[in-house]
């Protein structure tokens, strides 16, 4: 894993990798802003409604950006990741060409219909088992780092599918991806908790999906060769 981390941090310069990472946090930053808008359009409406027109934009401007920087707090993966899920075909091929060229060229590009339904698969998987999990959290908060652990740990393991799948789609049907995904369940697991780990850290969580789909490329290529990264 380490070696992976090494190999990827070591290709952000790459101009491949700079445009998806300059694509990928411009649509992210989009997305927040609609919401942020959306929340401030509704906000201001209700508050309008209960204090009056001269303080309800006011208190709707504060209240939008504590919800909003909450919200990207909590959302920040799951929009990044369904994000790079629409590029990441483009960082697994820069990462492939320079370092695994025959599997570069055997390839078969992933292309938009495909990578829109596994981004999409990826963000509706991240809610619904965090929802399903919220009774879980509620019942750990008495151990105070129960909730955090919890949570750290079931967004590991759903990201290691994520990153593993945006590069065996590349290399496999459906079929033969769900059997590869059972067959490598350890390793997957282990670059989720390296990947949402990044994401926990100011400022190299913005390169984290960059790096993560990097780091999956090697994983990849090194589980079809029976070594490790």
């Amino acid at each position: 894993m380490l070696r992976a981390l090494s190999l990827s941090i070591g290709q952000l310069g790459d101009p491949a990798i700079l445009r998806v990472l300059m694509k990928s946090l411009l649509v992210t930053l989009a997305l927040f802003a609609g919401l942020g808008a959306a929340l401030y359009v509704g906000l201001r409406a209700a508050f309008e409604a209960l204090v009056g027109i001269e303080f309800g934009g006011s208190l709707a401007g504060v209240a939008a950006v504590v919800l909003l920087v909450l919200g990207a707090w909590l959302l920040f993966r799951v929009v990044a990741i369904a994000v790079i899920g629409l590029f990441g075909d483009e960082v697994v091929a820069a990462v492939e060409a320079r370092h695994y060229p025959a599997a570069h060229a055997a390839a078969r590009p992933v292309g938009m219909a495909r990578s829109t339904r596994m981004a999409l698969g990826s963000a509706g998987r991240a809610v619904a088992a965090n929802l399903l999990m919220v009774p879980v959290y509620i019942a750990l908060l008495f151990t105070a780092i129960g909730p955090a652990i919890a949570f750290f740990l079931v967004n590991a393991l759903l990201l290691g599918r994520d990153l593993g799948e945006m590069v065996a789609s590349r290399h496999m049907d459906d079929a033969t991806v769900r059997g590869w995904r059972t067959a490598t369940r350890g390793r997957r697991f282990a670059l989720g908790l390296a990947g949402t780990g990044l994401f926990v850290v100011p400022l190299l969580n913005l390169f984290a999906p960059i790096l993560g789909a990097s780091m999956a490329t090697h994983l990849f290529h090194a589980s079809r060769r029976g070594t490790s990264t």
